[in-house]
């Protein structure tokens, strides 16, 4: 018997609304159906970001720094920011140091936030637009940061687009809608579709952590030559 040879399966919006009304035992009829099903996607989005699971939405950036610069500003898609470097060249060598994160009484309490030198510290104020605040400030304008940053899931905005995420999360995001869907239109099978959300939950954020590779962690200063 041959095998299909392919590794493409990828549902798009439209094949995950469907598959979430036929758990929850419903018929899925077009208009207002998909209009609160790609509702309460987003809304499992949203709530897979306050848990932390998306890290295959790290991403680095890199932002010159300018002299006496006491902070930046993020893009509203920033979530959080997991690590911060200050990267500074002399001459044919660049060396990556690793900022200090510190809380937000930590930073506030620092007396003098316009002292320069070089940056080694960081707090994130999660504004609607993040900011992030170094210290000391900037001394000169050459320095970079490189910023790890988690981003949104990209939103499902039409039943056409397929869905930001890697394959092992499919069983998860198909569980957690069909979940959504139930608590407003199958409350009879609440208690199931929630437990079985769970376990897939459960069983990506596990598979999610375990691949320490997503997450580019500096740890001591490094150098290198260009």
């Amino acid at each position: 018997m041959a095998t299909s040879g392919s590794r493409d399966f990828e549902p798009d919006v439209a094949e995950y609304i469907e598959e979430a009304f036929e758990r929850c035992g419903l018929e899925f009829r077009t208009g207002y159906d998909g209009v609160t099903a790609r509702r309460s996607l987003n809304l499992l989005f949203a709530d897979w970001a306050n848990r932390g699971l998306n890290q295959w939405t790290v991403t680095n950036t890199s932002t010159t720094l300018t002299e006496d610069d006491e902070y930046i500003d993020l893009t509203a898609s920033t979530i959080d920011v997991l690590d911060v470097v200050i990267r500074r060249t002399d001459g044919s060598t660049t060396t990556d140091i690793a900022m200090q994160q510190v809380g937000r009484s930590e930073y506030w309490n620092i007396p003098n936030k316009s002292t320069k030198a070089r940056p080694t510290q960081w707090f994130l104020d999660k504004q609607v637009t993040p900011r992030l605040y170094i210290w000391p400030a900037a001394e000169n304008s050459t320095d970079q940061l490189i910023i790890n940053r988690l981003v949104r899931i990209e939103d499902a905005d039409a039943s056409v687009n397929t869905v930001d995420m890697p394959f092992r999360f499919y069983p998860c995001l198909a569980a957690g809608l069909a979940y959504y869907i139930g608590l407003k239109r199958a409350p009879d099978r609440i208690q199931v579709l929630k437990g079985i959300y769970e376990e897939e939950f459960k069983r990506a954020s596990d598979q999610d952590e375990s691949r320490a590779s997503f997450r580019v962690s500096p740890g001591i200063a490094s150098s290198r030559r260009a």
